[in-house]
């Protein structure tokens, strides 16, 4: 990486604009809001807006002591970023909880709450327009963003552009040097001189030529700087021409993979990336990647990533039109889909190897789609996650949900939900079945949407959002009818009477859950009966209808009797246990619980046989047995041992 030349003009005029007394751009009064100040560093991209405003953050960031926060709101590919995942990801740096399905104020809401009293820089890279950055400004005066876009932010108060142009020349003279060294430049000062003014000190045109130059250490700089001034006009301009001296020096396989680069989700490119879009091995994608990176045509990040440069993604996108038939760009993306499903496998097979199939799934992947452990799985996909999520938008781009879009949005929910648990992974997860959500909805793909929906309104309950969830759900009811799909239907309605229990409206919740068990009845479908009529006891039982209860829970038990399901029958016998003793009727209670303590026994379910000794002996408490009940609390005591999880079992009763 080179360091940062030049450019003590503009950081000085910077360092002055931080404490001056500004005005309203729109109204030409004084700005009034006690707003943090706002710092913009404009110019086109390759002009070193980034590098300049990286620089200054350095000089300042010991004025602002409690950090410095950094977000992108184009991609490298150059996509936009939803102000929604940017403001997230600065809330997710200060280590706030973000809630799936947040709207965009409630979330630069939450961020507004997080700084306030605090002295922290906010680098905003590559904004597009002024709503993106509006929703990340903090509302206290003590903290400083700075913000780096092509043209003027209009709308925003108090925003005076530092406007860059090309680097002068002694410092575009010292950037070269730091690519193809000090010998070659002082060999010939004035030839150095003459290819930086040929390139208007553009910092990354300087950078790819500097590269091409390194590459080619027998070159003449002055031979160089001649053959950039006789290409045509129509080539474009200074960074358009040491992009192509640099590309057509490839070879022609190098090329290929260049143009093809494009293609990468949010322009963030690996091996295997590369190697699929490519159509070779990774190891020689590897090794295409870091020539590449030397000369400047992509830049290295991290974990083995590499990102594109913003300003060449135009040029390559150009090229790819010009060169690529549309069927081998569509095969090309087909394949890295197809890698990136593969490796979501990979990485949740990693996670999960004692699953039904998954040693047997890693043992078929060649080694290079195989991770050593649990801990690069994961490494590799949180440091992916920004590519993995654009490549599920770009999957079902055309409006689709065809097979490989379905997978790949399958194998990423799955390796989320595997690797962070759903409710860490919740904002990821919402994201991408709302992606599926709105393609269903376009096309009219009932089945599909009702997936989609009862994800989301299962992440919305997950989350206390519980009247939204309960809107998604009837939404869900809803097609599933439409796509006449018992099990969606069957589904929705049970939620809608869990949403509803949850609201401690009893009367729905009852009769949600016994429409979804007249379903189950019909279809004979015993295990969702067994269910149903548990949720039907409990929803009776808070009811304070004993009755009910009691009928529920026993045909409950029985239902899991008949399906040989030993610990279901135990949990039911408990519940009926429960409520005969609210009921008033103990001595039923007794017998019920004894009953329910030898299957739970069966069942090896230590926790339950402990917690039913527990309700045993407050039972006899209450029925004037006092030794009885204390054997009864010394056998749970037996069975938990030391077991700190026990201690709410120990501590009383229901």
């Amino acid at each position: 990486m080179t360091d940062f030349v030049g450019r003590r003009r503009e950081l000085k005029e910077l360092r002055e604009d931080i404490a001056r007394t500004g005005l309203d751009t729109l109204s030409g009064r004084k700005a009034k809001a006690p707003r943090a100040r706002v710092l913009l560093v404009a110019g086109r991209p390759g002009s070193g807006r980034t590098a300049l405003a990286e620089a200054f953050v350095r000089e300042v960031a010991g004025q602002y002591p409690d950090g410095v926060l950094r977000t992108r709101l184009t991609t490298p590919g150059g996509e936009g970023v939803a102000t929604e995942r940017a403001v997230r990801g600065l809330l997710e740096e200060l280590g706030q909880p973000t809630p799936p399905g947040a709207g965009e104020d409630e979330l630069s809401s939450a961020l507004r709450t997080a700084l306030d009293g605090r002295r922290v820089i906010i680098l905003v890279d590559d904004a597009a327009d002024p709503h993106q950055v509006d929703a990340l400004l903090p509302d206290t005066p003590e903290c400083l963003v700075v913000v780096t876009a092509e043209g003027p932010l209009t709308g925003i108060p108090d925003v005076r552009p530092c406007t860059l142009g090309g680097l002068d020349t002694p410092s575009a003279v010292e950037l070269l040097a730091q690519r193809i060294g000090d010998t070659r430049v002082t060999a010939d000062p004035r030839a150095a001189e003459t290819l930086a003014e040929e390139l208007g000190g553009q910092p990354a045109a300087l950078g790819l030529v500097g590269g091409w130059l390194a590459a080619h250490p027998k070159e003449s700089v002055s031979d160089l700087a001649k053959q950039l001034h006789d290409m045509p006009a129509s080539t474009g301009g200074p960074l358009a021409r040491g992009f192509r001296l640099v590309y057509e020096s490839l070879p022609q396989p190098a090329q290929r993979s260049l143009r093809l680069l494009p293609l990468a989700p949010a322009g963030i490119i690996d091996s295997h990336t590369a190697s699929a879009l490519a159509g070779c091995s990774v190891a020689a994608a590897q090794s295409t990647l870091d020539d590449f990176a030397a000369l400047g045509l992509v830049h290295h990040a991290a974990d083995g990533l590499f990102l594109l440069p913003g300003c060449l993604a135009p040029l390559l996108q150009a090229l790819l039109q010009a060169k690529e038939r549309p069927a081998e760009v569509q095969l090309a993306r087909a394949r890295m889909l197809e890698r990136t499903v593969r490796l979501l496998h990979s990485c949740r097979a990693t996670a999960a190897p004692e699953e039904e199939g998954a040693r047997e799934m890693l043992d078929g992947l060649p080694r290079a789609l195989r991770f050593p452990d649990r801990r690069a799985a994961a490494t590799w996909l949180d440091t992916r996650l920004p590519a993995l999520s654009a490549a599920a938008s770009l999957a079902v781009a055309d409006g689709e949900l065809d097979t490989l879009a379905r997978r790949l949005v399958a194998a990423l929910v799955r390796a989320l939900a595997e690797h962070r648990g759903t409710a860490a992974a919740a904002p990821e997860l919402y994201g991408l079945h709302r992606l599926v959500l709105g393609v269903a909805e376009r096309r009219e793909l009932h089945r599909e949407q009702a997936a989609a929906l009862l994800n989301l309104a299962d992440l919305d309950a997950e989350t206390g959002r519980t009247r939204e969830a309960l809107e998604r759900y009837r939404a869900a009811l809803d097609a599933g009818r439409a796509a006449n799909d018992p099990y969606a239907t069957g589904r929705a309605m049970e939620s809608v009477g869990g949403a509803h229990q949850e609201l401690g409206d009893w009367h729905r919740a009852s009769d949600w859950f016994g429409r979804a068990l007249s379903q189950a009845l019909a279809r004979g479908e015993r295990a969702d009966e067994a269910r149903l009529y548990g949720r039907l006891g409990n929803v009776y039982t808070y009811a304070g209808r004993y009755g009910d209860a009691l009928r529920s829970w026993r045909a409950a038990a029985a239902g899991y009797r008949k399906l040989a399901d030993v610990p279901g029958q135990a949990k039911a016998l408990s519940e009926m246990a429960r409520v005969q003793e609210y009921a008033g009727r103990p001595e039923e209670s007794l017998h019920t619980c004894r009953e329910a303590v030898e299957l739970a026994r069966r069942a090896g379910d230590l926790r339950l046989q402990a917690a039913l000794q527990v309700r045993l002996a407050d039972t006899l408490d209450r029925l004037g047995d006092p030794a009885a009940a204390r054997l009864h609390r010394s056998a749970a005591d037996r069975l938990l041992g030391d077991d700190p999880a026990a201690c709410e079992i120990r501590s009383g009763s229901d």
